[in-house]
């Protein structure tokens, strides 16, 4: 009933925070009276503020136009190459009609960006896939929200995910693919990958792991800690419950996104008080800029999903409680996963240094892992002064982390005959 709850206090809010915008809007709008009363910016803040925090958050959008490359427009066009029913392979299609832009753009290397289902949308790597779009052919996993994926789909397992990425790798083709996970799909790519090596399939040229618990016994963080305090039962019990029948996953179990969304802000909660007190001290001043940069932000960090109970357990049972993969003991659908049997795929691990949900070491674990690729195919980096989500995302991202991978990845990308003839890219 918990859900059910949560909906009713979603449905009473819903006319509160309409009426708290449009009393905002009637104490800022020139065209109103009420906008030149004593204290009238103070009341239009404040309202606005209130609607803010209670308004509901629908999934961003990517809103990935286009991009500059070497001096031209490119336009960008989001694409449906594959679709599951707990996710969509997407690509950004990059066009143009410069010859000798498209031959270049023809010979770049396609990399394969894994989001996080972990809470909240592919979106949040958005600053990513822009920045990855000025040397490469981009993909990336969009995780479908469990309450909109109707129960007769069945369930959805961590065994799932990796099968998955599996399926989404060999869509692509593997020959000059670079795949690139990001915080948890780390564990299920490093392990979609060792079970194609050990298959003897084509597997991608490089993988890029960044913040992501390899081995969740090395520098345990609040994250960690929760996982290893709490037992099995206790998550399945207080954290897992019913999809209402509104929705069209209506029945489905999961762990909802609003739980998760709780549990965010709860790491850091005088952070994000703050910056609500700067957001409304931004409009008292008409500093539109600032006050635009929070309302971005806090778009893009309150709009959570549902996860599937099944791989929610699965996750907390096989990485944060048993540490299957760092054991050696992890089996996906009656298959040993065994990274030591990659050896044609290059390895980057990426951390930052102050990254308070993957500790020090979690991600670079790999590379003890990893013992069938070559020392001199591995690569190592810790990003100084950053924490985790500025490894994939803002100025460390964009100035000192991204042009080290785009090196990696050209060291190692096989570089086809292109065809100047090519419009599309």
């Amino acid at each position: 009933m918990f859900y059910q709850w949560h909906e009713l206090q979603r449905a009473f809010l819903g006319p509160l925070t309409a009426g708290a915008q449009a009393v905002s809007n009637s104490f800022a709008n020139p065209a109103s009276p009420f906008a030149y009363l004593p204290g009238a910016n103070r009341l239009s803040a404040g309202y606005e503020l209130l609607y803010r925090l209670g308004k509901d958050y629908e999934k961003p959008e990517f809103n990935l136009r286009q991009i500059v490359k070497d001096g031209h427009n490119i336009p960008i066009i989001e694409q449906r190459i594959m679709e599951r029913p707990f996710c969509r392979l997407l690509r950004f299609k990059r066009f143009a009609d410069d010859s000798q832009t498209v031959a270049r753009m023809k010979v770049e290397p396609a990399v394969l960006v894994c989001a996080p289902l972990s809470g909240h949308h592919s979106t949040l790597l958005r600053d990513t896939v822009r920045t990855l779009l000025q040397d490469h052919k981009v993909y990336i996993t969009d995780w479908i929200d469990a309450r909109m994926v109707p129960i007769e789909e069945g369930t959805f397992h961590l065994d799932d995910y990796v099968a998955y990425i599996q399926d989404f790798i060999r869509h692509i083709g593997a020959g000059n693919l670079h795949v690139i996970s990001v915080c948890q799909p780390t564990v299920p790519v490093l392990a979609a990958i060792s079970l194609m090596a050990s298959r003897g399939e084509d597997t991608p040229r490089t993988m890029t792991m960044m913040g992501g618990p390899i081995d969740a016994r090395k520098s345990p963080t609040s994250v960690n800690s929760l996982a290893t305090q709490r037992s099995f039962e206790w998550f399945d019990n207080h954290v897992i419950h019913t999809v209402p029948p509104n929705y069209p996953g209506g029945g489905r179990k999961v762990y909802p996104g609003f739980l998760q969304h709780a549990g965010f802000v709860a790491t850091n909660p005088e952070r994000h008080a703050a910056s609500h007190w700067d957001y409304y001290q931004s409009l008292l001043r008409g500093d539109e800029e600032d006050a635009e940069a929070h309302r971005r932000f806090y778009d893009e960090y309150n709009a959570v999903l549902d996860m599937d109970a099944d791989y929610y357990l699965d996750t907390i049972r096989v990485v944060f409680q048993e540490f299957r993969l760092a054991e050696g003991t992890w089996d996906v659908a009656g298959e040993r996963v065994q990274p030591q049997d990659i050896r044609k795929t290059a390895l980057f691990t990426i951390e930052g240094e102050l990254d308070d949900i993957s500790g020090d070491g979690q991600t670079r674990a790999a590379h003890d892992l990893c013992s069938g690729i070559r020392p001199e195919d591995k690569l190592h980096f810790t990003a100084e002064k950053c924490g985790h989500y500025g490894i994939f995302s803002g100025r460390r991202w964009r100035t000192v982390i991204y042009p080290q991978l785009r090196e990696f990845i050209l060291a190692y990308s096989k570089v086809p005959r292109h065809e100047p003839e090519e419009v599309v890219a």
